[in-house]
């Protein structure tokens, strides 16, 4: 049974004015439910096309009609608004609430909704994520490209406004999204005396150029992810601040840390967006800033186009195939040459990998358009699924057994 539907004078007016609401439905996906945005127009809304959304009226008006279960709010770029997601924390029957999450809510202190379920909350605040993850057990943090179930059911002695908690935001995010880093940091740094601490360790760079740079990265084992990285792909990200720390985690290594690239790349590839250039932190640093300054603390070796066992690394060993995915095992050390002049053997070679290179170059250009169509078949198939489920609907409607008194069915349906 759907939640009831919220009213205006529970939501916090600042929410009311913007035009990012939508309504939506249960479905089933993979033997699960899940709750999916739909247009008032008809058809499914998108969290990242702002023509699929409207009002709050036009939203709740829609849900009122039974074309959908309830409405919800998108969190966008262009807005200041972080949604923090609280799940399973909640007895539906006594409001009992686990200890973490009232910590949480206490600590944000800001517009605090039960969700639809009933076992969980949603707290909304203005501000802004550091980069790196969003979701970890039963707490999720979005700020753009996602949308909330609003129920308009008012957690008691929470503040019925959004309030800013930046500074709030980034304390829990450390404490939730990065002990575990942390904690590795630290065994490594106790285990082995050599090892030093990221922030010890210079790194200066190395000569590639900006184009350099890209044509190693895309035809490097990941090329694939650094190409849809670089055009602006965040599908394979729950945020689009991860796909940031993904793009700059790959540059830094490629770049040997050269944060001054690193920003130079970021700007001209499909991720950046106005964002970058915010101040987010207590200490003056950007948005842009900070995620370079922890992509390159968290980057254990980094490419050396001279010789990778000199590379200026963190790792003892340059032979573990153990990699974080930024793309720091994909090279073997150079060969030394045993003369000046390449013999006929090493032209032969060279030419051989040249042609292997071209030809592993169109099968990766092979495969992203493959894959591209396949989503795009899978996005028709599934918009054909519901013009089905809503067409059988409409026919149900119209009365459930047919001229002769046996059974309805859509195909004798179309015989009439």
């Amino acid at each position: 049974m759907a939640p009831p539907l919220p009213a205006r004078d529970t939501l916090p007016d600042e929410l009311l004015e913007r035009d990012h609401w939508v309504g939506w439905r249960k479905q089933t996906r993979g033997g699960a439910e899940t709750k999916v945005p739909v247009s008032v127009n008809g058809g499914y809304a998108s969290a990242t096309d702002a023509a699929t959304w409207t009002t709050f009226d036009d939203a709740l008006a829609y849900a009122t009609d039974g074309a959908a279960d309830g409405v919800g709010f998108v969190f966008s770029t262009d807005d200041p608004y972080v949604g923090v997601d609280l799940d399973k924390c909640r007895s539906r029957k006594t409001g009992e609430t686990d200890e973490w999450a009232t910590e949480i809510i206490d600590q944000l202190a800001s517009y605090t909704e039960v969700s639809p379920s009933g076992t969980g909350y949603h707290v909304i605040v203005r501000g802004s994520l550091p980069p790196g993850g969003n979701r970890t057990g039963n707490l999720e943090l979005y700020e753009d490209s996602r949308f909330f179930t609003v129920t308009g059911d008012h957690v008691d002695e929470t503040p019925t406004t959004v309030a800013d908690r930046t500074d709030e935001l980034t304390e829990i995010h450390g404490a939730y999204f990065e002990t575990q880093h942390t904690q590795r940091d630290q065994h490594t740094s106790n285990t082995d005396s050599t090892i030093q601490e990221p922030s010890a360790v210079d790194t200066p760079g190395n000569d590639l150029t900006d184009e350099d740079v890209v044509e190693r990265a895309s035809n490097a084992a990941n090329g694939l992810k650094f190409s849809r990285l670089w055009k602006g792909d965040t599908s394979a990200y729950d945020s689009h601040s991860e796909a940031d720390m993904a793009l700059c985690s790959i540059l830094a290594f490629w770049t040997g840390g050269d944060a001054a690239q690193i920003d130079r790349l970021l700007r001209d590839s499909g991720l950046y967006r106005k964002k970058w250039d915010d101040v987010h932190f207590a200490d003056g640093s950007t948005y842009g800033e900070k995620t370079i300054e922890r992509a390159v603390s968290g980057t254990s070796e980094f490419y050396d186009p001279s010789q990778w066992s000199t590379t200026a690394g963190r790792s003892t060993s340059t032979t573990d195939p153990a990699r974080d995915g930024t793309g720091r095992g994909d090279y073997q050390p150079p060969r030394k040459p045993t003369s000046a002049t390449p013999t006929d053997s090493e032209k032969t070679v060279a030419a051989r990998d040249t042609s292997t290179l071209e030809r592993l170059k169109d099968l990766q250009s092979h495969l992203e358009a493959t894959l591209a169509e396949n989503e795009r078949l899978q996005a028709e198939l599934e918009t054909e699924r519901e013009r089905r489920r809503e067409l059988e609907a409409a026919v149900a409607a119209e009365g459930e057994t047919d001229e002769s008194g046996r059974g309805w069915s859509l195909f004798g349906w179309f015989r009439r």
